[in-house]
């Protein structure tokens, strides 16, 4: 795809921009976040690349591209996502109208096809190796980002009045810790890994579930409900957990559609991406 497609139309930019793979974006990251932006790249024309981990540790499975490591593939609201083994496979699917979702933990192999834009959506808390020079648009989503420095853009991740706020300049504001709240509940809708063990799940996500219900297992110790709802995440099987560890969520407003659909807070953040990147072309002096 790198310079055989997209011919850039803005004589403005520099070549390096010209030469990139115009139209082509590397996500780093699948998770339910990283799938809305994915999905609505993948809506707006954009060809998509995401790069996961060889055990993706995604909760919110039912709406992450993420699931296609162990399942092949996954649709999401009519998009779907395929697992692929290269670079130049993850460019077929492309082609093809699919979201490709690469085992490449460091995107080095993606980075190969010479996107123009790479989006670092791995909601790390920190920057795990992204840089400026990484592409020609560089996106970073949530606090570990310096816009100007390490990334040319930042979107804010933090619920409130600036989530999905595009940022050109600083950081987005510092994690707290503390899970953003949802029907008046915060930490507690949460589940929580009792013990150091391997993880099991005894409900499936979209089940209803009622506080003190056991949904999983860690070794021998149950994870419990601790507000009734819907079970909207859960680690995937056979992972090794960690004692205090976040292996799953209950959502307390009790609406299964919203388990197999994109959340408010991932589609704000999409919206986020999208006007980073339109707002570089525009302003290529910007990166």
């Amino acid at each position: 795809m790198a310079e055989r497609a997209f011919p850039h139309p803005d004589d403005q930019l520099s070549h390096r921009v010209v030469s990139c793979a115009y139209g082509l974006v590397v996500i780093r990251g699948a998770g339910d976040l990283a799938t809305g932006v994915a999905h609505r790249l993948h809506r707006c024309g954009f060809h998509v690349v995401m790069t996961e981990i060889a055990q993706p540790r995604a909760l919110r499975r039912a709406v992450s591209f993420a699931s296609a490591v162990y399942e092949g593939s996954i649709a999401v609201e009519g998009v779907t996502a395929r697992l692929v083994g290269s670079a130049a496979e993850a460019m077929a699917v492309a082609d093809a109208g699919e979201v490709a979702v690469l085992v490449d933990p460091d995107a080095r192999e993606a980075l190969s096809l010479r996107p123009e834009v790479l989006v670092d959506a791995i909601m790390a808390k920190r920057n795990l190796g992204t840089h400026a020079d990484d592409a020609p648009i560089v996106i970073g989503l949530g606090p570990g980002f310096v816009a100007g420095k390490d990334v040319h853009s930042v979107v804010e991740t933090a619920r409130g009045h600036h989530l999905g706020r595009l940022i050109v300049a600083g950081s987005a504001e510092p994690d707290t810790g503390v899970p953003g709240a949802v029907h008046g509940y915060a930490r507690e809708r949460v589940l929580w890994s009792p013990a150091d063990g391997v993880f099991v799940g005894l409900r499936r996500i979209g089940e209803p579930v009622r506080a003190g219900d056991p949904v999983a297992r860690v070794g021998d110790a149950l994870v419990c409900a601790e507000v009734g709802g819907v079970l909207r995440g859960l680690l995937h099987d056979g992972l090794a957990a960690r004692a205090g560890e976040k292996v799953g969520d209950v959502d307390p407003r009790g609406v299964p559609e919203y388990c197999t659909t994109i959340s408010d807070k991932a589609r704000a953040i999409a919206g986020g991406v999208l006007e980073g990147i339109l707002f570089a072309r525009r302003h290529p002096a910007s990166r």
